[in-house]
């Protein structure tokens, strides 16, 4: 179990700080906690928040099947229908996926966008798209890896920051890791200060902890307090050698108090959620993954990525065909989303909470011989559910195989742009300044999706 702590040296268990603190916090996973808190002091870009707006995306990543999630196509050709149905939602007229009945049932709380787009079945430039709104680095060159823009929860953590003090504007669940090239859920050159927060630990474990939140068992509370010291006399030593140096004690100090905030564990503490709500999410990495993203935002983090398996499911290549690989990742990740949404409902969360699924592209309309689709960025779905815009609706339509969008395209900047507007960000008016002190636009092109806002 996650045990809470508190400033004091023991938690309400009677367990000592040695159960929460991790000594080496300041350089591992997604997020260095110094780093968080310097860039934090920056008010550069500061946006005043709205309304508590938050973000919690399901990434996808892989690429799901459109045709196996919200855009079937039950009178195609099997070869194109695929392996599964489709089933009537709470919405006449609009059908899911065979797999999706809890989505389907809350589709009224939901709204698809079927026309996304950009035209590439590259997993790296797909990836970069829809995470940045930018085109990414091709697989084959010699930089693919490296990320060119700040992804959406970078942005987010720079221009609005947490909700609440002690807690990370930005948080990832349960990992970023997986293959297809999942590389670009970082700041790029924001700085390392608005990289997510990373969990690296499974919340359906019995034993969940937050691996960046706990002690080693051979690190005694008094070596952190040594390398506190240290910090200190590193700083004092650069500032005598620099003067022009930022004093970075007060950044150090504050990240050291975080690693005793009651609020940060006891956002992380899932152990403490009634067990008739961990069952409705389900006793899975992404139903916990999901429950553990709803008591982030609720305790103030802004942006919350869930990241859980990869949808690669070409049936070659050592992956999974469709059918395999959706039976196994669909009925979960349907069930915990569902649950999500009801839960931000009953909670009274949902009007500020926008919840955004999609991947880097979708797959190949036609089945291959395998029985797996391939990558597909002619057209693909993105769902979005927010209880302050207009919910129960598609918003465009592939034509009737899934080939490419029918009517009202949407672009990746366009996904982007939309949720920034729900965070009270207008997206084309901001500008950081890159690497090289160019000025770089947060969105170029896009507009927010505008059949979404009342």
């Amino acid at each position: 179990m996650f045990r809470v702590t508190g400033g004091s040296g023991s938690d309400c268990t009677g367990e000592t700080r040695r159960t929460f603190l991790q000594a080496g916090v300041l350089g591992v996973g997604g997020l260095a906690l110094g780093d968080f808190l310097r860039a934090k002091a920056s008010d550069e870009h500061k946006v005043k928040h709205v309304d508590g707006a938050s973000v919690i995306l399901f990434w996808m990543s892989g690429g799901p099947g459109h045709m196996e999630t919200w855009d079937p196509k039950p009178d195609a050709v099997a070869q194109f229908r695929g392996p599964f149905g489709a089933i009537k939602t709470s919405v006449p007229g609009i059908q899911f996926g065979e797999l999706c009945p809890e989505e389907a049932k809350v589709a009224d709380k939901l709204a698809i966008l079927r026309g996304v787009n950009h035209g590439s079945g590259d997993h790296t430039k797909g990836n970069h798209w829809m995470l940045t709104g930018f085109e990414g680095p091709a697989f084959n060159v010699p930089n693919f890896n490296v990320q060119q823009r700040p992804c959406m929860g970078s942005a987010a953590a720079k221009l609005v920051g947490a909700r609440k003090a002690g807690l990370p504007p930005y948080a990832a669940v349960p990992h970023l890791r997986g293959g297809t090239d999942n590389f670009f859920h970082y700041a790029a050159y924001l700085g390392r200060g608005y990289n997510p927060f990373v969990t690296e630990s499974d919340p359906n474990e019995a034993n969940f902890r937050v691996r960046n939140l706990s002690l080693a068992p051979d690190v005694p509370i008094g070596r952190l307090e040594d390398r506190r010291h240290l910090l200190g006399a590193l700083d004092a030593n650069k500032r005598a050698v620099d003067s022009s140096s930022v004093n970075l004690d007060p950044h150090a100090a504050r990240a050291f108090s975080l690693l005793t905030s009651k609020e940060t564990a006891r956002a992380f503490d899932i152990a403490t959620e009634p067990k008739a709500v961990r069952d409705a999410y389900g006793r899975h990495t992404f139903g916990q993954s999901a429950l553990l993203a709803r008591r982030l935002v609720e305790a103030g983090v802004t942006f919350v990525t869930v990241n859980c398996q990869p949808w690669d499911h070409h049936g070659t290549a050592n992956r999974l065909a469709t059918k395999p690989g959706a039976e196994l990742l669909i009925p979960p990740f349907d069930r915990a989303l569902a649950a999500l949404i009801r839960d931000l409902i009953d909670r009274g969360l949902y009007e500020r909470t926008l919840v955004v699924a999609m991947g880097e592209f979708g797959r190949t309309p036609r089945m291959n011989p395998e029985g797996g689709r391939d990558h597909w960025g002619n057209v693909f779905s993105v769902l979005m559910g927010c209880g302050s815009m207009k919910m129960g609706q598609t918003v465009g339509r592939s034509n009737p195989r899934g080939e490419h969008p029918a009517d009202r395209p949407v672009s990746p900047q366009d996904v982007t742009a939309t949720v920034f507007k729900h965070l009270g960000i207008d997206a084309r008016k901001v500008h950081f300044r890159d690497g090289l002190e160019r000025p770089t636009a947060l969105v170029e092109t896009g507009e927010p999706v505008r059949e979404l806002f009342k």
